[in-house]
């Protein structure tokens, strides 16, 4: 909550800078007594003197009255501008934040933002890599210009572009007996004991796609992360299941693991670039750039 209005700054300022409370009164076309009561105001507010005043004595700033008369004035010129009409698309350096899964990060955050700052010298990008949950509620909160994430269970509160389709894929040692296929069904699989990302609604997603096809698999473990779910799959203990497909045969434990397309058609996910409401230049201009980067950097579709 602000204490301090900018109407008061203004005639702060404007004493700072005459020396009177009658030089600024005539400034301002406002009675002397109201600017001494908004500076009194401003004063008890912040307990402390901006100025030192005496009958028949000039008014004399004090010295923590010079650095917040040279902070008022930085405000009230930003105030000023920021109610030009026109404002947001005129400022010197816009800021856009984006949003990413922490799953698509490793891959996509770092191109992105170098595309991005290559593109738009003049534009100051904020990135975060959210789960998906953080993700959501950060877009239609407004912390977040553009997101890139899957498409799950998102409703009509986004506008969503999609930039290429994934299919999940099945992570295993490789001396399993499916470590040799190119792909697989779900219905193969469904009695093997599976390792899953440890974030609901992903979980929740993975036993969505064997529950449409009459199955109900068991969860072994639940992995933080994908390097862990790729490790516990390479050490047998159980089959990982991903729709992250980082590149590699090996783990950070320096054992191979082998992965497998799971061929279901329906199991096939959306990757897509989501934001809400309107969307002010430049902000427009960059989704754009963004659909064209990751669509022509991204995996053929496997829809």
């Amino acid at each position: 909550m602000l204490h301090v209005s900018l109407r008061q700054l203004e005639y702060v300022v404007a004493v700072g800078k005459a020396g009177s409370l009658s030089a600024a009164s005539k400034q301002l076309s406002v009675s002397q007594p109201a600017i001494s009561v908004a500076i009194t105001q401003v004063e008890a507010h912040l307990e402390a003197a901006l100025f030192i005043r005496r009958k028949g004595v000039p008014i004399i700033l004090t010295a923590f009255g010079r650095i917040f008369l040279k902070d008022a004035e930085t405000l009230l010129a930003e105030a000023e501008h920021l109610e030009r009409p026109g404002a947001l698309s005129q400022r010197r350096q816009p800021r856009i934040r984006l949003g990413i899964l922490e799953e698509l990060a490793p891959a996509w955050l770092a191109p992105v933002l170098v595309r991005l700052t290559e593109e738009y010298p003049g534009t100051e990008f904020r990135a975060l890599a959210l789960s998906f949950d953080a993700l959501t509620k950060a877009i239609l909160s407004g912390q977040i210009d553009l997101g890139l994430t899957y498409d799950l269970g998102l409703d009509g509160s986004f506008n969503r572009d999609v930039l290429y389709r994934v299919a999940p894929r099945i992570w295993t040692a490789p001396e399993t007996g499916i470590a040799t296929r190119s792909d697989i069904t779900l219905a193969e699989i469904a009695d093997l004991p599976l390792i899953l990302s440890d974030q609901g609604l992903s979980i929740r997603h993975i036993l969505g796609l064997f529950h449409t096809v009459g199955f109900n698999p068991v969860v072994k473990h639940r992995a933080a992360s994908i390097e862990l779910l790729r490790s516990l799959s390479a050490n047998g203990e159980g089959y990982g299941i991903s729709y992250t497909n980082p590149p590699g045969s090996m783990t950070y434990d320096g054992l191979e693991v082998v992965r497998v397309r799971i061929s279901d058609a329906h199991a096939i996910e959306p990757i897509v670039l989501v934001s809400t409401g309107s969307q002010p230049e430049p902000i427009g201009q960059v989704r754009a750039s963004i659909i064209d980067f990751v669509a022509g950097r991204a995996p053929v579709s496997e829809a």
